[in-house]
């Protein structure tokens, strides 16, 4: 659920910024980011468990590190 979460605020934060501040932060996926979301929210029969560990594993600190710079460069 959590990822859920994740997901949507990203296309939210995309939406609402004209797609314009993602883009600028090349190092996530942020296409793959979304797209999770819309795998997880719709069409979890399709799950695969060990894709959603790795994400989880070595996807989320760098998404962190990236929310944390963005954050800085905005105020």
């Amino acid at each position: 659920m959590q990822l859920i979460v994740i997901g949507e605020g990203i296309k939210n934060l995309d939406k609402i910024s004209e797609n314009k501040l993602l883009e600028k932060y090349t190092q996530i996926d942020w296409k793959g980011a979304k797209a999770m979301r819309d795998i997880i929210s719709h069409h979890y029969i399709e799950i695969d468990a060990e894709v959603i560990y790795f994400v989880c594993k070595d996807k989320i600190k760098p998404l962190k590190d990236t929310f944390t710079i963005i954050l800085k460069d905005i105020s």
